[in-house]
């Protein structure tokens, strides 16, 4: 029996790559009818960036103010990213854009949100790109190496294009 796919995850990093990466994850929305779930994870700042606001910001209602407007940013760009990328779209495309049926922004460690996220919506499916140019290791990324060491679904990992 031939696997059956109704649930994709596609994790962005907003990149130019990760829009080539949709690309590849609505064609196989479409060709299997099944929906797309985006997600995009921010991570925790460090202990380094935490004490740099400490040490910029003394007032505590500041500092949270600061991680709350953080997270309205991040949102706001993933919104941005998403519409600027239905912009360039044809016809056709955006027909096969119809297939996402979410579009998330959590904050954690993005390999295990990823993964978690993929066991919550049941997807048989992760869809990701790489960064950069090249073939090595080193240009697929860490969250992408995380995952697939940790999947127990298909991932599909999109090489940066030239």
């Amino acid at each position: 029996m031939l696997p059956q796919i109704n649930n994709i995850l596609f994790a962005t990093d907003l990149s130019d790559n990760a829009n080539n990466a949709l690309r590849h994850a609505l064609s196989m929305a479409q060709a299997h009818d099944a929906k797309v779930h985006v997600l995009h994870v921010t991570e925790p700042l460090s202990r380094d960036a935490i004490v740099t606001l400490q040490m910029f910001m003394q007032d505590d209602s500041s500092r949270k103010k600061a991680i709350k407007d953080r997270h309205a940013s991040v949102k706001q760009l993933l919104k941005t990213n998403q519409q600027e990328f239905m912009k360039g779209l044809s016809a056709e495309e955006k027909a096969a854009y119809a297939k996402v049926s979410s579009v998330e922004l959590v904050d954690g460690q993005p390999a295990e949100e990823i993964l978690d996220r993929a066991k919550e919506f049941n997807c048989e499916l992760i869809v990701m790109g790489t960064h950069e140019h090249g073939t090595g290791h080193t240009f697929i990324g860490t969250v992408v190496k995380r995952v697939l060491r940790r999947s127990s679904i298909p991932t599909l990992v999109v090489p940066h294009l030239a």
